[in-house]
């Protein structure tokens, strides 16, 4: 049974996403879901939202074989319950597999289960996280961890991809994929992929260039030179490269292998195209040239970044 722990002013998706992926692999089974949402004062409990949840009492959790801890701007306060972290605290010693989703990881931290361990959690708490934590050994840029039973996830949305990899070695790739399916999801993200976005990285992501971006990354396969660029902007070639690097702190060509090497990441990652394909469709052609990109950025190619993923 899967138990989700949330309190005042959790935030409705660490729950929801989690919840409904492990219902929709359920189904995919043909098991009805066991899914029970738990809290320290059962009943309606608010998320920040103002949407409330019906939660049952600890008590009830004994079938439990993994809790997932919602984040949220409660979570402080449900760091301090006693009874909380009491709760949190039996069921690790008890052998559940327990988890965190964004800001949850701070429960779990004051109830002491990270001490030791690799965590992670939203990007935006990573200072205030490690200043408060210098026991946790922290990966900042990672969408979910895993050291023993206990995994953490970073911001919101990364509870689903969490959620997926609980799937995935419960039941099994393909039903894990079907699910990613039901849950209309391109595909299922490692946990070792970064955060961030590369658009979010750039210095102006939402600036005059914004647009010119996001459908750069819907056009990866296409030329995307600095004249393309310049002329889908209105601009003259010279004019648009300088305005650029200075909205966005980069070159328009560095930009773009930016963006394809997030996407060839991502596929290379949490897929099972031939690299052949994946450097044809993300722009880069050769397979060679996408090779040695890979290098630069991430010191490795992508033939050993795939194998690390299948093997986490």
């Amino acid at each position: 049974m899967i138990g989700i722990l949330i309190f005042p002013d959790f935030q409705l998706l660490d729950a929801a996403g989690p919840i409904s992926a492990f219902e929709i692999a359920a189904r995919c089974l043909g098991k009805a879901p066991a899914i029970r949402v738990l809290a320290a004062k059962p009943g309606l409990v608010r998320s920040t939202s103002g949407v409330e949840m019906m939660a049952r009492d600890f008590k009830t959790a004994n079938a439990i074989t993994t809790l997932v801890v919602a984040g949220g701007m409660g979570v402080a306060e449900a760091a301090r319950c006693e009874i909380t972290r009491a709760f949190v605290q039996r069921l690790a010693r008890r052998g559940v597999r327990v988890a965190s989703v964004c800001s949850g990881a701070f429960l779990l931290a004051e109830a002491g289960l990270l001490d030791g361990r690799r965590a992670t959690t939203h990007w935006g708490r990573t200072r205030e996280f490690v200043a408060r934590f210098p026991k946790i050994k922290f990966e900042p840029d990672r969408i979910f961890t895993r050291d023993g039973k206990i995994w953490t996830s970073a911001g919101i949305s990364a509870g689903i991809d969490l959620a997926l990899a609980m799937v995935t070695e419960d039941h099994g790739e393909e039903i894990a994929q079907a699910t990613a399916r039901q849950l209309v999801l391109y595909h299922r993200r490692s946990g070792g992929q970064s955060q961030f976005s590369s658009l979010l990285e750039l210095k102006a992501p939402n600036g005059r260039f914004g647009a010119l971006l996001a459908w750069a990354r819907e056009n990866l396969d296409a030329p995307l030179t600095v004249e393309d660029l310049a002329d889908r902007a209105g601009m003259s070639a010279r004019h648009f490269a300088r305005a650029f690097a200075a909205e966005t702190g980069t070159t328009p060509s560095k930009a773009i292998e930016r963006l394809r090497l997030e996407v060839a990441r991502e596929r290379v990652q949490s897929s099972r195209e031939a690299i052949e394909r994946v450097a044809e469709v993300t722009g880069f052609r050769d397979p060679e040239r996408m090779r040695r990109a890979f290098i630069r950025a991430y010191g490795q190619p992508p033939q050993a970044l795939r194998r690390a993923a299948r093997a986490g």
